[in-house]
């Protein structure tokens, strides 16, 4: 497995000049993500769910960096509307988008849909940030160094996507829906490098986790499910500052590699960049061009002609 030795968030460089859009820049790996880009005099673009929430963040990390360029703005990914909506009220504030980090997500919740039918974790892990990197495509396009972050998960081969029953009405676990959008997420990712370099485009799509993270996706879970997984798992989880490591690396690296994992390393060593091969379903390409496809259909966003295949 390749790596890039020895590389930290110290190693960040200055990212003055550039703009940023982290998704669920509001709590966990986002807020990490946000810190240090901030740090490194990046503009960024908090999109989030909860502007209040967002606002007391971005005070408390201009506590830290009076001078960090901060804009907090609405973004709900579960709703595509809101998705839309967010990218018009950009689009009259930025003209340039250097990097967009595909961050945000939730995860093991009980069944419930989006306002356009889909299953919840499918439509916000993956359909609003669908969505949303087709809207900001022609923002990055003229961007400096672009690039496309879709954070995954090594869960991702767990993953069973059924594109007849995007409302998992047959069939239904609130873990099995979250492997099936991370699955999603790589699918999506592989797909847009793909279609980028037949279109000749600058933008570069890269995939990353963050490995075990301390964050609070299990916040879900029935109380004593989520004390049980906080005891056995709690041990295992990085720092978020070690965790959001891959996604600054990718974010900000211009020879961050597509088409691979770019995950923090192994468990219990410091986190250093690791580009893993993508494996199983995530290599079918059939299936990435007809999740593409439905992908196109539900959002009405279509970002790029499919390549030759």
């Amino acid at each position: 497995m390749d790596s890039a030795p020895g590389w930290t968030v110290a190693d960040l460089t200055d990212q003055s000049g550039r703009t940023f859009v982290v998704t669920g820049a509001s709590s966990g790996l986002g807020v990490a993500i946000t810190r240090h880009l901030a740090a490194r005099h990046g503009r960024v673009v908090m999109a989030v769910r909860d502007t209040a929430k967002g606002a007391r963040v971005r005070a408390e990390l201009l506590r830290d960096h009076p001078r960090a360029d901060l804009l907090v703005r609405r973004l709900d990914l579960l709703d595509l509307d809101s998705v839309h909506a967010f990218a018009d009220d950009l689009g009259r504030e930025v003209d340039v988008v250097d990097a967009l980090v595909n961050n945000a997500g939730i995860g093991t919740v009980p069944r419930r849909l989006s306002p356009q039918g889909v299953e919840s974790q499918l439509a916000t892990n993956h359909l609003g940030h669908f969505a949303l990197t087709g809207r900001l495509l022609p923002a990055l396009t003229v961007g400096r160094e672009p690039v496309v972050v879709t954070v995954a998960s090594g869960l991702y081969p767990l993953g069973r996507l059924d594109l007849t029953d995007l409302a998992a009405e047959r069939r239904y676990s609130a873990a099995g829906a979250y492997a099936t959008s991370k699955l999603a997420n790589v699918l999506f990712g592989l797909e847009l490098d793909r279609r980028l370099r037949a279109a000749g485009s600058p933008v570069r799509s890269l995939l990353t986790h963050p490995g075990m993270a301390r964050t609070d996706l299990s916040r879900d879970l029935p109380s004593l499910a989520r004390r049980v997984e906080t005891v056995v798992m709690g041990p295992l989880r990085r720092p978020l500052d070690e965790a959001a490591a891959p996604m600054l690396f990718a974010a900000t690296v211009p020879t961050a590699p597509t088409g691979r994992h770019i995950g923090p390393g192994r468990l219990f060593r410091r986190a250093e960049p690791t580009f893993a091969p993508l494996r199983g379903t995530a290599t079918d390409r059939q299936l990435a061009a007809d999740l593409w496809a439905r992908s196109e259909e539900i959002t009405g966003v279509r970002p790029l002609p499919a390549p030759l295949r």
